[in-house]
């Protein structure tokens, strides 16, 4: 596969989004006082990450199946049915607060990131590329109603 100047300068800047939410996510779930937002970060992460290494694969001159990495079945079940975070009862506020921070910043990046996926599909002749990347930006959709619903269900989304 052979890219233009321009479709490999969109892929660098895919890249360095997807390492900024790996960086983002892997920090972020050590940062966490609640323990369900400790998973869901945790497993947006590895979503990212397999994100990271598909838009490598794809500089390296690669298309990648989407049946080997980036599967967004797993995500769903992270934000239904888990049990009440710790500050449920506001008896840590401090502990809240800080956790609607990182949402908020999380899902302002997941935003920004899905925008970028959009502009980028457009700029591609190779409709199996266009299609993975279409598949990734699908998957940051999919990450920012996750955090929406953490969010919305803990009376941090107004």
């Amino acid at each position: 596969m052979t890219l233009s100047q321009k479709e490999t300068s969109f892929l660098q800047d895919l890249k360095s989004q997807e390492q900024v939410c790996v960086d983002k996510y892997n920090r972020y779930s050590a940062n966490a006082c609640d323990n369900q937002l400790k998973t869901l970060f945790s497993q947006i992460g590895k979503v990212e990450q397999g994100h990271l290494d598909t838009i490598n694969q794809m500089l390296n001159g690669t298309i990648p199946s989407m049946s080997s990495g980036t599967s967004g079945s797993g995500n769903q079940q992270a934000s239904s049915g888990t049990p009440a975070p710790t500050y449920a009862n506001n008896t840590n506020n401090e502990a809240k607060q800080n956790d609607c921070f990182l949402c908020s910043d999380t899902l302002a990046t997941e935003k920004y990131v899905s925008d970028v996926y959009n502009t980028s599909i457009f700029e591609f002749t190779n409709p199996a590329i266009r299609d993975t990347l279409n598949h990734i930006q699908k998957e940051e959709q999919q990450h920012g109603k996750q955090i929406y619903d953490y969010m919305a269900s803990n009376g941090m989304y107004q």
